[in-house]
């Protein structure tokens, strides 16, 4: 009998390892949780004369296998009682959890594991040392929270410990769910207010752990604007008791509005959530859990954890995303503790841009539909006079035209219907204009940050030699009917570079572009509504989600709501719009598909093979005769050339690859025109119902035509996926059957194994499939993912052996892109630190080519997304074939490492496109 090894390893193996410098004490607490350290420096404090020496630790700061040596040795060999409280389970934290019982084994430490979620864990207990009857009146105190409670849980242990602890005293418990009120606290249930009223859920562990200062600023900002602002807290929003607390709360104090502080979705098995019942925009803020200074510098605004758990999983539950409140930030070190507590510290600035979009939406609402005044903002990418508003999937001058009638239906403002002449609104965009003055333009410029002044200046020079300005006054292309503001969006930059621009984050918008959205703004427009996949707005400056003052979106929007109709099958760009305009993005239907017949002149060639293929076994001279006919027959018809076929290709492979092109065409499908917005069931319900300032129920992204009916009706507010559960199981499944047909095909056609392949990534794709695309280069490297069982989270990877795979492992270089880079940082991450643990197999090269290292994973330099190559792919000479060459190259140079660094390495991507055998790109939409 031969025994199989899988190696495995843990996604804590890419972080870094870190001393805390702590000496001995007899108890230490360990937790994940800075709130549960909040209270247990509370309750230390609280009790310090009574108390032995304690520790308190991050585990965050533990991650590294040698960090938890380290820290072992340093501080755990001598400790008497360790009280260790996890969320997630064993599997967060296995490496540090094996050690520690080791430890407390071989020493007789009092140790105790415990669960933070409120649930009892047979796992953790079997870990810990101590009786079944103390870890529950331990797991009692920690999940009754506060300084009290904590006092008493430290006492508990140093009892168990066999230390002395003095008695503790005091009322141990916070309610579970309750009202709260800025320097009041806990409150009785608050009088009616006559003032709007806002209602902000909020974590009990913010009450228990006195860290309620992003709270505090929040609910008086809205306070000073007129609002009743009240705080609603509760141990988590799916808890118990949560749903039946806040449907009480509503039913008696209805809100205008809900700000929700809590992470992750709260989505039940039935499709909803506590917050769903009052029928208001539901607004999801982000309380990081990184520091300002480390936010104010990165270009992607939030960490992979907090972009999940603060506006990823929320968009699940129809959620607004409206920035960022707070940071972490340590407080003074206790110097008997040894340990500084990291406390949410709030953000005024931010606090006050949230304050002003929540304030807008709610304006919206309140404005009867013969007072709104809306935009409707067209496309003018690509810029083709063909091409005018252009929308993936959508007509969407049709659809404007349509949305003005029914606004018209529904009480808006829309003129008189005579307005809309014969020629159509598309001719009317191309001659109309509204003027704005240049002076108007200078001095709402003002109110830019300086900075950013300074920058539009060097960038485009003065606003007087902008292309848009006609006779001192910019020159838009937009028309008025009633209250609605129908425009083309102006062009971002240079007209002839619109190509390269278009998504470009690092190019400043021009004078045009920015007088534009400054002019909407002085128009006083209640909402934005942009028609149709998509603009170019959400793909100026800044950062890529969790925005400041400084980013050109934010600057140029300002807090106004945006309304976004999308194509349903692409979650990734809707997903930018969401993050960086809080848009509330409403799917649309593709187009319908229509099958594929054959071209004339494919179609004696079909006959051709259908004879071959019945004469083959029973008249094989007339087969033979065959072959000659239908490869002269395919030269004609150009396919050979399309496939690439050489003269000297044997007759099998001719004849394979002839009838696999002639069958896809046969098989194949296509969009058949284009969808109009509203003609769907759902679709004008739901933008009537976002421009009324109401909640709009929230909808999966996903192409209908690949089986998603659950993406049916459209209309609803889309949301894409956990980046953290990407590749799924199902996924990888498929993956491993995309990586087999890649091999068989090419053994087929090249008599070998690929030795190496290049996989280009796209984030919508990757969202779509769940990962697919990702797992089948996976697998062809000899890789499986590990996922925890509890989440279904990626946790890490494990290493196939070649004996399992069964042939050699495939060098396979990643080229992603921009989007994927930033909604999937930890599959980048995880694909390098898989490359590295092969480069350390013992294997040969010639089965194991990953021992040559390298980077391996490529893309567009940060900030920057898209390739530059629309315009060179219109030249078909030699020296367009060059410049998109040269553009792809460009836009894939920088590479990633398994720490989320980016470097630029062309020669290094020269090397593996040089050494590849094969380039792969999987369609995974049929209607595209």
């Amino acid at each position: 009998m031969h025994v199989v090894f899988r190696e495995s390893h843990g996604l804590e193996e890419t972080d870094t390892p870190f001393d805390l410098g702590q000496s001995p004490a007899d108890i230490v607490v360990l937790s994940f949780s800075d709130s549960d350290l909040g209270a247990f420096a509370a309750g230390w404090t609280r009790g310090k004369a009574t108390l032995p020496t304690t520790r308190l630790a991050n585990l965050v700061a533990l991650r590294h296998p040698l960090s938890v040596d380290t820290y072992l040795e340093a501080t755990l060999s001598q400790a008497k009682g360790i009280l260790i409280r996890l969320i997630g389970g064993e599997a967060y934290w296995p490496y540090g959890l094996a050690a520690v019982q080791d430890l407390a084994r071989r020493k007789g430490i009092a140790l105790a594991v415990l669960p933070a979620d409120g649930r009892e864990d047979p796992r953790l207990d079997a870990l810990s040392t101590l009786p079944i009857s103390t870890l529950r009146r331990l797991c009692a105190l920690c999940d009754a929270g506060g300084a009290i409670a904590a006092q008493a849980a430290l006492s508990q242990l140093a009892l168990a410990a066999g230390l002395y602890a003095g008695p503790v005293m005091g009322e141990k418990t916070v309610p579970d769910c309750g009202w709260y009120a800025p320097q009041e606290g806990v409150i009785a249930p608050p009088p009616f207010a006559t003032a709007p009223l806002v209602l902000v859920s909020f974590y009990r562990s913010y009450v228990t752990s006195a860290d309620t200062a992003t709270i505090d600023t929040l609910i008086l900002t809205l306070r000073a604007q007129g609002f009743a602002a009240y705080g609603l807290f509760v141990p988590s929003l799916k808890a118990a008791g949560a749903t039946t607390f806040i449907a009480q709360a509503f039913a008696h104090w209805p809100p205008s509005t809900v700000i929700n502080a809590t992470a992750f979705s709260a989505k039940s098995g039935q499709g909803t959530t506590p917050l769903d019942g009052a029928g208001v925009p539901i607004f999801q803020i982000a309380l990081s859990t990184a520091r300002r200074k480390d936010w104010a510098s990165a270009e992607r605004g939030l960490s992979p954890a907090d972009l999940a758990m603060h506006v990823v999983l929320p968009e699940v539950d129809g959620r607004i995303f409206a920035g960022i409140a707070s940071f972490k930030s340590p407080i003074k070190r206790d110097p008997d503790l040894e340990f500084s507590r990291f406390a949410h510290r709030a953000d005024a600035e931010r606090i006050t841009a949230i304050v002003a979009r929540v304030k807008a939406w709610y304006d919206l609402g309140q404005t009867s539909p013969s007072q709104r005044k809306l935009a409707l903002v067209l496309s003018t990418y690509p810029g083709r006079a063909h091409n005018l508003a252009h929308a993936v999937g959508l007509d969407a001058l049709a659809s404007v035209e349509r949305l003005v009638t029914d606004l018209a239906q529904a009480g808006y403002d829309t003129g008189a219907p005579e307005v809309v002449p014969s020629n159509g609104l598309g001719e009317r965009l191309l001659h109309q204009r509204l003027s704005w003055p240049l002076s108007a333009y200078l001095t709402a410029l003002k109110a830019l940050p300086q900075a950013q002044r300074d920058i539009l200046y060097t960038a485009w020079g003065p606003p007087e030699e902008d292309p848009a300005v006609q006779d001192g006054s910019f020159a838009f292309a937009a028309l008025t009917q009633g209250n609605m503001l129908i425009a083309l969006q102006p062009e971002r930059g240079d007209v002839t570079a619109r190509d390269d621009q278009y998504h470009d984050l690092a190019r400043v918008p021009c004078h045009g572009y920015v007088a534009f959205y400054l002019w909407l703004r002085a128009r006083q427009i209640a909402a934005l509504v942009h028609m149709g996949a998509h603009g170019t707005l959400e793909w100026l400056p800044g950062k890529a989600v969790a925005l400041s003052q400084a980013c050109w979106p934010e600057i140029l929007l300002g807090p106004c709501p945006v309304i976004y109709p999308f194509i349903v099958n692409d979650p990734g760009e809707a997903a930018q719009a969401k993050r960086r305009l809080g848009a509330v993005t409403l799917g649309h239907i593709p187009p319908p598909l229509r099958s594929t017949s054959l071209p004339l002149s494919l179609e004696r060639l079909e006959r051709l093979l259908d004879e071959y293929s019945t004469a083959d076994g029973l008249d094989p001279a007339r087969r033979d005769r065959l072959v000659d006919a239908i490869r002269v027959e395919a030269s004609a018809a150009g396919v050979n050339a399309d496939l690439g076929l050489a003269d000297d290709a044997s007759p099998a492979e001719a004849i394979t690859r002839i009838d696999r092109f002639v069958c896809d065409i046969k098989e194949s499908q296509y969009g058949d025109g284009l969808h109009i917005y509203g003609q769907s069931a759902g679709e004008t319900e739901g933008l009537l119902t976002a421009l009324a300032g109401r909640f709009v129920a929230p909808g999966p992204a996903g192409s209908p035509y690949r089986g998603r009916t659950d993406v049916l009706p459209t209309g609803r507010n889309l949301y894409s996926v956990d980046p953290r559960s990407v590749p799924s199981r199902g996924s990888y499944a498929q993956g491993i059957k995309l990586a087999q047909e890649l091999v068989r095909r090419h053994l087929q056609e090249q008599g070998d194994y690929p030795r190496s392949v290049v996989v280009d990534l796209w984030g919508s794709a990757t969202m779509r499939t769940a990962g697919e695309e990702f797992a089948m280069a996976l697998h062809l490297a000899g890789l499986e993912p590990r996922w925890d069982a509890d989440s279904e989270r990626v946790s890490g990877f494990e290493i196939t052996p070649l004996a399992l795979l069964g042939r050699p492992r495939i060098d396979v270089t990643l080229r992603i892109s921009g989007l994927f880079r930033d909604v999937f940082p930890s599959l980048a991450q995880l694909f390098e630190a898989g490359a590295a643990a092969l480069a350390q197999r013992d294997e040969t090269s010639s089965d194991n080519p990953y021992i040559a290292k390298g980077h391996r994973v490529f893309g567009p330099k940060p900030g920057l997304y898209g390739m530059g190559m629309t315009k060179a792919l219109d030249d078909y000479s030699d020296q367009g074939r060059l410049d998109a060459g040269q553009a792809w190259m460009a836009a894939s140079e920088w590479a990633l490492d398994a720490q989320g660094a980016s470097v630029q390495d062309r020669s290094g991507l020269e090397a593996r496109l040089l050494g590849s055998d094969a380039f792969a790109h999987v369609q995974d939409l049929i209607e595209t």
